[in-house]
């Protein structure tokens, strides 16, 4: 795979930068031996000497010659254990996580320590996959301390006497079963890069038989206030070209590890199927396809499919060529072939019926080569033949119906088995759509901050909108895909669109551009703003449906090697005694606040230092079905719905961004489908120091939720709850 490939170039030039260094140190002692020559040449002329007493040389080699032979020897040895020892050491440091626990906003002298000692052994210009060996294993969390913490997230949501019918399930599992399975997890733990990644990806993923739109696929927004330009061939032109740049630039391992602090690393692992990459539909399980290189992308216009090379002539298009292939797709005024129009609709439907057709109509003759084009393709382009956009006069609909069209559009005009669908609305305005097996949203989203800071600033529009520069006179035009589709294809197609179909109708939508405050005052009620934001959608939801639920928020793993995402479960026993404290106007209020912020804080550390709860009893689970082992325990703890289902959208890159400046040229965001029947699915970025966007979504056919409702809950408990720190700040004023 590429993605390997640029990870071994990487490593040998690495490598040779080493040897370099070595060579030049072994240089240096040599020099230096003239002033010390008791202590440094005296020493090494001796050990030379004994190599070659050792090991001795051809008589055609003369003495001189076998000095050279031997520094050599001994530069290469040193630099091999140099390295060696500065990887492992690194690794060593890497794997405590005590830093993690601090106080928000101070350090440690054991972690100032640390991190100097970090910064050392991470060498000046880290790149992409630099630390890839030094970043450890995620380590297997005892049996004990999981049940104990689940139990203590259960709490809250049972009565007494199913916490009690839980404890005695949990209490078993612990002493019986449970160690049987913890043995082979650790023996799994010892010889995998991650014991949980893989069998996430395919368990989570991979084997879900249902549509994957709206199920699992998520989108990312364009800027919310702004469109650089109206034309939409000259978006598309910026765009993909500062898409395949930042892919130039991943080929070649050149962009920067994302870091805490700085200074401690993540796994990169994530960002090797970006690109070239798509979903292959299997009866039992799909698998992903990765190409090694794609010089094409396929770009759908109005019912049709077409193939547009990026290279010509040994280089990547401009700009301006790439708006110039886009402009003659948009003229070409062909119908679309039988079945073409509505083909897409195979990848929005269920898994197992698009498998069959695929085998079935798609394995030989031009289909295949068309397909192959579209699958094999760097990425997948709509031109979408709607509007959308922000409008203040309408901001509610607006927001909601771009919100629903990049989710899910008509279910027919995006490609969603590609690893991710450029959207480029016919007013300007863009989005993504992406797959979410091959890797998670802060991926995508750091692809997606290059874009929008490359669009308007570095690449820019002429007056008249269109990109900077001039067509091509010779360039040849994309190519039209053929598609020979019979009628029961067609069937299958149809069949497939009328359930993706009705899916797309049930999603209730809203978003909301939440500015009375963000971070900024939160920070200053000396609150973390996730806690903050975490706790306030608690109580949304209870003055919602009156009730507590299981709630999911994401956090991320990958500190540790090809981690990938954790559980945090949110609705904890603090939690839930401010949210009745406030139901009853209780005066400990903001003392209750506090406390549950602080145990949201600690839950989320344990989640990204290796001792969640939840992918340790999924890995589990999976042992004990490989063993034939039942376990209740198990098997009530993963059918648990999450009727609250969370998550944080980070801005990694926030020097490409001047945000007091121009709030305006900020990415807004993405969202994801309701994973639960009757339940929200709520993901929120905070922009700068005042703004928070939130993205909700629910089910119309659910009696139980109305996003617009829940949205209307999350302003209120965001107010009610900073109205506490306000009232306390005036009781000590007075």
């Amino acid at each position: 795979m590429l993605g390997h490939t640029s990870r071994h170039v990487t490593s040998l030039t690495h490598m040779y930068s080493n040897f370099i260094i070595t060579s030049i140190v072994v240089e240096i002692w040599f020099k230096c031996a003239a002033e010390c020559p008791y202590f440094v040449f005296e020493s090494a002329l001796q050990l030379i000497s004994h190599l070659i007493a050792v090991f001795p040389c051809s008589k055609y080699v003369t003495e001189e010659g076998q000095r050279i032979v031997g520094g050599v020897l001994i530069g290469t040895g040193l630099w091999i254990a140099v390295t060696f020892v500065m990887r492992n050491v690194l690794k060593y440091l890497l794997s405590w996580h005590g830093w993690m626990f601090n106080r928000h906003g101070s350090l440690s002298l054991t972690t100032k320590i640390w991190l100097v000692l970090v910064k050392v052994c991470s060498g000046p210009k880290p790149m992409l996959y630099s630390f890839q060996n030094s970043i450890p294993r995620l380590p297997v969390p005892p049996i004990k301390d999981t049940v104990r913490r689940y139990l203590e997230s259960a709490r809250p949501l049972m009565d007494d006497e199913q916490y009690k019918r839980m404890e005695g399930l949990a209490k078993d599992f612990e002493k019986n079963l449970g160690p049987k399975l913890q043995w082979y997890l650790k023996l799994k733990s010892w010889w995998a890069s991650n014991y949980v990644s893989d069998w996430w990806e395919e368990y989570i993923y991979l084997r879900g038989r249902g549509p994957i739109m709206v199920n699992s696929n998520y989108y990312a927004m364009d800027f919310l206030y702004v469109i650089p330009t109206t034309r939409q061939a000259a978006r598309a032109g910026n765009s993909i070209h500062a898409i395949m740049m930042y892919r130039r630039k991943l080929d070649r391992a050149q962009i920067k590890p994302l870091m805490v602090l700085n200074t401690i690393p993540m796994c990169s692992s994530q960002y090797e199927r970006m690109f070239n990459t798509s979903r292959v539909p299997g009866v039992e399980t799909d698998v992903l396809q990765h190409m090694n290189e794609s010089k094409h992308i396929a770009v759908y216009h109005k019912g049709r499919f077409f193939k547009v090379w990026l290279f010509y002539d040994g280089r990547l298009l401009l700009p301006r060529e790439i708006e110039q292939q886009i402009e003659r797709i948009l003229a070409d005024k062909s119908e679309p072939h039988p079945g073409e129009e509505l083909l897409a609709a195979l990848t929005a439907g269920d898994r197992d019926p698009w498998a069959k057709a695929r085998s079935q109509f798609f394995s030989r003759g031009k289909n295949k080569q068309s397909l192959d084009s579209v699958e094999k393709a760097a990425f997948f382009v709509t031109l979408d033949d709607t509007e959308q956009r922000y409008d203040p006069e309408n901001s509610v609909q607006s927001l909601d119906s771009y919100g629903k069209s990049l989710l899910h559009g008509k279910c027919y005009d995006r490609w969603f088995d590609k690893s991710f669908n450029l959207i480029v609305f016919k007013n300007g305005t863009m989005g993504l759509n992406a797959e979410h097996s091959w890797a998670d949203a802060p991926i995508v989203g750091h692809l997606w901050e290059h874009v929008l800071s490359s669009d308007p600033v570095r690449l820019g529009y002429t007056e008249d909108g269109h990109c900077k520069g001039n067509p091509h006179p010779n360039l040849p035009g994309p190519q039209r895909l053929q598609w020979d589709i019979p009628e029961e294809g067609q069937a299958v197609i149809n069949s497939s669109l009328k359930v993706a179909k009705a899916l797309a109708d049930d999603v209730d939508m809203h978003i909301i551009p939440f500015n009375d405050f963000g971070k900024g005052l939160i920070k200053k009620c000396k609150t973390s703003p996730d806690g903050f934001i975490q706790i306030a959608l608690q109580l949304a939801h209870f003055r919602d449906k009156g009730k507590f639920c299981l709630t999911y928020e994401a956090s991320m793993t990958r500190l540790f090697r090809e981690g990938r995402t954790e559980t945090v479960r949110s609705c904890t026993t603090q939690t839930c005694d401010f949210v009745r404290a406030m139901m009853n106007d209780k005066a400990t209020k903001l003392k209750l606040l506090k406390v549950a912020a602080e145990k949201h804080q600690d839950l989320y550390r344990l989640a990204m230092t290796g001792k969640g709860i939840d992918r340790h009893l999924f890995c589990l689970y999976l042992v004990s079905k490989y063993l034939g082992e039942d376990s209740a325990f198990l098997k009530e703890v993963l059918s648990e719905p999450w009727r609250l289902s969370t998550s944080q959208t980070p801005l990694q890159q926030v020097d490409l961004f001047d945000i007091k400046r121009h709030p305006e040229y900020v990415t807004s965001g993405g969202g994801f489908g309701p994973v639960a029947d009757d339940g929200y699915g709520v993901s929120y970025i905070i922009l700068g120091e005042d703004l928070i966007n939130f993205h909700i979504s629910s089910k119309h056919s659910s009696p139980e939720t109305d996003s617009h409702r829940f949205g209307s809950n999350i302003r209120q408990a965001m107010l009610d709850m900073l109205d506490l720190f306000q009232f306390d700040n005036k009781a000590s004023n007075k």
